[in-house]
């Protein structure tokens, strides 16, 4: 893999995301790409949180997050932001971040 196959990207969640294990499910799907990164629920009822890894995966892991989820999810929209290309990853894991 080339090193600028990395990409980074932020995202938000927004819909019935809080309560259903959407962060576990988010947690085990980016383990499952070779991802890493972190999810969280915010104050605002969504969930947010950062994906890096391989491009191609990268967007396997948006397109999970705009339309899949966790089994009792309804994701109204996913919005994603500062998606830009990486030297390396920041993260050493993919983790659920507890508020």
């Amino acid at each position: 893999m080339s090193q600028e196959d990395l990409l980074s990207v932020d995202y938000e969640v927004f819909g019935r995301v809080q309560g259903v294990f959407f962060r576990k499910y988010t947690q085990t799907e980016g383990k499952k790409l070779g991802l890493v990164g972190w999810v969280r629920n915010t104050d605002a009822g969504t969930v947010e949180g950062q994906l890096q890894g391989p491009s191609d995966k990268v967007k396997e892991m948006q397109e999970w997050l705009r339309t899949t989820g966790s089994p009792q999810s309804r994701i109204i929209k996913a919005e994603f932001k500062n998606e830009r290309k990486v030297e390396g990853l920041d993260h050493p894991a993919f983790k659920v971040v507890r508020q």
